[in-house]
């Protein structure tokens, strides 16, 4: 059954069908628009295009912004999840199944972003690249479909949250962001997942598979292929929050720091080291920070660090480490 917003508040005025304008004038707390209306006035915007295609990943932002589409445009709204070597099987099957529950049209486009000499140096705007060629992608497809605009999840939170080349990638293409333009933080995002039901409300972000790869180091496919079996390997072991870090065949593992405990029993130790071992890494290690966002990005690995040596096996491998006397 397709998604449909569910109604937390009887008495909400939002939570009706199509409220009136009114509702949204006088909406708020200490001035702060509150969530019924911000889903309101998104929904309004896009009932005001003739059709829309949503850049579609099947992750919490980019569903909630499908689920407004769907609301408000029925058939004329569109999700579409671009296939590369950086998104995993796993994700790219998920998107098809959460389009399903929203009840949205789901197309995917081919594209590889190996293509792009700038994107495989990885530098520091290798996500501007990656988004770049991602929406265009979308926009090809939404001229094909006759569709006019184009929507991505961007959410209120996203510009104040580090390094974030894509985002300049969104401004230049011009892409309608809805949860941008109104105001959605992340947590809110969450919460209209939970009202219309969808089963990615808490899912946790999963960026592409080249942000497991140090600034720095080509992306290759090779590298991208034995990340995406290490971190399929966590998935089917019952982590949720994780990453595989690619230190030039040295995997960093990252786990959320209520499973860390679960990552350090011995039989967990030996399971990894001999899969990520065939996977194609030369040493497996557990990184007893946890998992954190951009651990490998430049923002994260700071300036005291020209030359990037957090992103090879040999530093890691050769350091001098502290011992007891």
């Amino acid at each position: 059954m397709p998604a449909r917003l569910l109604n937390p508040d009887p008495q909400s005025p939002c939570m009706t069908d199509h409220a009136s304008e009114g509702a949204v004038a006088d909406a708020g707390v200490d001035g702060a628009r509150s969530l019924d209306a911000k889903l309101e006035a998104a929904r309004d915007d896009l009932a005001s295009f003739d059709g829309v295609l949503v850049a579609f990943s099947g992750g919490v932002d980019s569903s909630v912004v499908a689920a407004l589409a769907h609301d408000a445009l029925g058939d004329d709204a569109v999700a579409c999840t671009a296939r590369s070597e950086t998104l995993p099987e796993a994700e790219l099957e998920d998107a098809k199944r959460v389009a399903g529950e929203i009840g949205i049209r789901h197309e995917t486009v081919t594209f590889s972003e190996l293509d792009d000499p700038e994107f495989v140096l990885n530098g520091d705007d290798r996500c501007y690249h990656c988004r770049t060629m991602r929406l265009g992608k979308m926009f090809e497809k939404a001229r094909e479909l006759g569709v006019g605009v184009v929507c991505d999840g961007t959410n209120a939170s996203d510009p104040g949250e580090g390094h974030r080349p894509g985002l300049r990638a969104v401004a230049e293409m011009d892409a309608y962001s809805p949860l941008l333009e109104h105001g959605f933080t992340k947590e809110e995002v969450r919460e209209a997942a939970r009202r219309y039901d969808l089963s990615v409300a808490d899912k946790p972000s999963m960026a592409c598979l080249s942000s497991r790869i140090p600034t720095g180091v080509e992306v290759t496919e090779a590298r991208l292929s034995r990340v995406e079996r290490a971190e399929r390997l966590l998935r089917e072991w019952g982590f949720e929050q994780f990453r595989v870090r690619d230190h030039d065949g040295l995997a960093r593992i990252e786990v959320g720091a209520d499973e860390l405990e679960r990552a350090l029993d011995p039989d967990f130790a030996a399971a990894a080291r001999e899969h990520l071992s065939e996977a194609g890494f030369d040493h497996v290690t557990l990184d007893l920070s946890g998992y954190r966002t951009g651990s490998v990005s430049p923002a994260e690995e700071g300036t005291d660090d020209p030359d990037g040596e957090r992103g090879t096996a040999e530093a890691i491998l050769d350091a001098d480490y502290p011992v007891g006397e």
